[in-house]
């Protein structure tokens, strides 16, 4: 099969650069916004599988197995969990056990009286044992806050939520702590007085306080969850055999792993809305670049023709359609690769259980590349099959 040379592709291209340019658009578009629903379900799906510690096992209030917010246990179960529980990692002797409170609470640095939309992140009260619990968290200037000191550290994401410059922020707090600015929680000012950086999990976007600090501020006299680390050769079997055994503490015990895969499930119908929404929003630029590639080929029915007349099959044709169709489809998914890697890669999304980056990986611009070449040849299928179906004498008389 004799096929057009691609130089006569790249030449019918620049005919038309209002159409060159619609085409190239759809494809930029369908790509994209292909690539952001990719960013967003790889983004949140790492965030909470990368949350969860392998050697972690939450304790939580019976019931409440699917959410730590909405767990509640006795402030006296932690003290219980450590003297009871074998199989503790320790460190220097002390064992290593994390009694925590998650609540969502409003965090800006803004003032209440500008205007400004509040910014709601979650706010998670601990004891220095948390650093130890949580190695995915890494202080990275400043200090931990103390207790009753009206004092906080925030995750880099979370900073940037609350209206601050990370990467400023973290120059401008001294070791002891000074320097830092004020924000509001719940209307409450606490300085911050260090930063930590968990990027990649959803404590990234937490706030951390002390956790009688939380429990004045919330009001509330019960905590959410103790989070404890197994020593080597311990298993979580036996924290859950605990839980089972003590039934007047009320405690149902689960891996961190399996606490965070359990919300990443939760989350599947807000992934699958995001794509929907995508998907839907792709379609209609791939209808508009449809519509502008038929309008492109449906002017030139003689000319192709006429190339049947001198000795062009109807395959090569095509093939020479396609090549027009995926030069200027693959100009605008190369375009939106490179906006969704400078744009989109890592920007800080908040969700309920706190904040996730999206993620553009090589699968991200894999589905976006994908989608340029699916819009390139849906888009010009109907056009050929419109300008080849005619007999060749009736395309010669045609205008």
């Amino acid at each position: 099969m004799r096929l057009l040379p691609l130089t006569y592709a790249a030449r019918n291209l620049g005919r038309s650069p209002a159409r060159l340019a619609m085409s190239v658009g759809g494809g930029f578009l369908v790509s994209l916004l292909a690539m952001a629903g990719m960013a967003f379900v790889l983004g949140m799906d790492g965030a909470l599988r990368a949350s969860g510690h392998p050697r972690n096992v939450i304790l939580l209030g019976a019931g409440s197995e699917e959410s730590a917010e909405r767990s509640e246990i006795a402030a006296s179960t932690p003290g219980v969990v450590v003297a009871s529980l074998r199989g503790l990692a320790t460190i220097d002797g002390v064992p290593l056990a994390s009694p925590e409170v998650n609540v969502a609470l409003t965090v800006d640095a803004r003032p209440a009286e500008s205007g400004a939309k509040q910014s709601t992140g979650i706010v998670r009260g601990i004891t220095p044992a948390a650093f130890l619990v949580h190695p995915q968290v890494r202080l990275v200037a400043g200090r931990a806050p103390e207790a009753g000191a009206d004092e906080v550290a925030l995750g880099h994401s979370a900073a940037r939520a609350a209206g601050l410059d990370p990467e400023a922020l973290r120059p401008s707090l001294a070791d002891d702590g000074t320097g830092g600015p004020t924000i509001a929680i719940d209307g409450r000012p606490f300085r911050v007085v260090g930063t930590f950086d968990a990027r990649g999990t959803v404590m990234d976007g937490e706030a951390w306080m002390p956790i009688g600090d939380v429990l004045v501020l919330t009001k509330r006299e019960t905590v959410s969850a103790v989070i404890v680390a197994l020593a080597p050769g311990a298993t979580p079997g036996q924290v859950d055999a605990f839980a089972q055994r003590r039934v007047d503490l009320e405690l149902s015990a689960i891996p961190e792993p399996d606490y965070y895969a359990v919300q990443a499930s939760f989350y599947r119908p807000v992934q699958a809305m995001v794509v929907a929404s995508a998907a839907l929003v792709a379609v209609g630029a791939l209808l508009g670049g449809l519509n502008t590639m038929y309008a492109a080929f449906a002017s030139r029915i003689r000319e192709i023709a006429m190339l049947q007349v001198i000795g062009f099959g109807r395959a090569a044709i095509v093939v020479g359609m396609v090549q027009e169709a995926l030069i200027a489809s693959m100009a605008g998914a190369l375009a939106a690769a490179l906006v969704a890697i400078l744009a989109l890669d890592g920007r800080a999304v908040q969700f309920s259980m706190g904040t996730f980056g999206l993620s553009v990986d090589e699968r991200v611009v894999a589905v976006g590349l994908a989608a340029g070449v699916l819009t390139a040849v849906a888009g010009c299928a109907m056009p050929a099959w419109r300008c080849l179906r005619m007999s060749i004498p009736s395309a010669l008389k045609s205008d």
